[in-house]
């Protein structure tokens, strides 16, 4: 698979047992040196995290850790769980209506202070994106005492308005499979919606990358359940202001999936948070952009 997808690299996929879970993840760098963790988005098994990124992080001496979250990629399923329809996650999104979840983003932080506990590290540097980010900024803030510094990508706050994509975007995001358009066609065109202006891909770059991730893994269910984690989540303005680490917030100007305010409404809950916007990118990241966002992060690590 490494030849039609360059994220999925050369490193064996290992193992290792978090909260109940099986989960997979893989390594770059030293196990001596300061670790990074790497928390995945929506339905992004670790291979989303390039190789370049994790690659020029292990560079400056860190030991990177990319993982799969819990209903995606080699890690355990949550097989049996049902996630509430299409309709209620509309009326929490858009009404505040709540919603109940079969498992929640604090789950998912109790995952990820789980693979530190694993690998046997007491303390880490934390790198999210999208989802990840929330999940980022929930072990920060619950679990002070194992986090560095956080670094929070293309994510929100979760207080209700901020970071919300259209209606327009959200209907994307659930669009049927029908006779005429498979899920590997949705997937692009999501891809392609949400991409970064500046830094275009073209459909069969994407295809190609979506088709390698399908191969690698694929669960359906599981995109339903951590979108009901998601919009059942509250806000988290009173856990971000508790945030005594050294804070940088990464976001796209032209992000439709997680639009800009929600990276601004995150970084104004921190009052020592660094936010830095960059023109042209959208919800990915942009291969010419990571020397910038490495320098970035190191920068931020440095500051603990």
């Amino acid at each position: 698979m490494s030849e039609k997808h360059p994220n999925f690299g050369d490193r064996e996929t290992q193992y290792l047992q978090s909260n109940g879970l099986r989960m997979a993840y893989e390594t770059f760098g030293e196990p001596k040196n300061p670790a990074i963790l790497l928390v995945a988005g929506l339905y992004n098994q670790l291979v989303r995290w390039p190789v370049e990124f994790c690659q020029r992080l292990a560079d400056q001496g860190f030991y990177v850790i990319r993982f799969d979250n819990r209903d995606i990629g080699l890690t355990d399923k949550m097989h049996g769980l049902k996630a509430p329809g299409l309709f209620r996650l509309f009326l929490k999104s858009y009404l505040g209506i709540p919603v109940s979840a079969p498992y929640s983003l604090n789950d998912m932080a109790a995952d990820t202070v789980g693979v530190l506990d694993a690998l046997d590290i007491a303390q880490a540097h934390i790198v999210g994106m999208s989802m990840g980010g929330m999940i980022s900024q929930l072990v920060t803030g619950l679990y002070p005492d194992r986090i560095l510094s956080l670094t929070s990508i293309m994510s929100t706050s979760g207080e209700r308005g901020k970071g919300v994509p259209s209606l327009k975007v959200s209907a994307e995001m659930i669009k049927p499979v029908t006779p005429e358009r498979s899920a590997l066609d949705n997937s692009v065109d999501i891809w392609q919606m949400i991409g970064s202006p500046a830094y275009p891909m073209s459909d069969d770059e994407v295809r190609a990358i979506v088709k390698a991730e399908h191969k690698r893994s694929s669960n359906p269910a599981g995109y339903m359940r951590q979108i009901a984690a998601i919009r059942a989540a509250p806000g988290r303005k009173a856990l971000l202001k508790k945030i005594r680490v050294p804070v940088l917030v990464i976001h796209g100007i032209q992000d439709l999936l997680v639009p800009v305010n929600g990276g601004e409404d995150t970084a104004r809950h921190i009052a020592h948070a660094q936010l830095e916007l960059f023109d042209g990118m959208g919800h990915t990241l942009p291969q010419k952009l990571l020397p910038e966002f490495v320098r970035l992060i190191v920068a931020n690590a440095a500051k603990a």
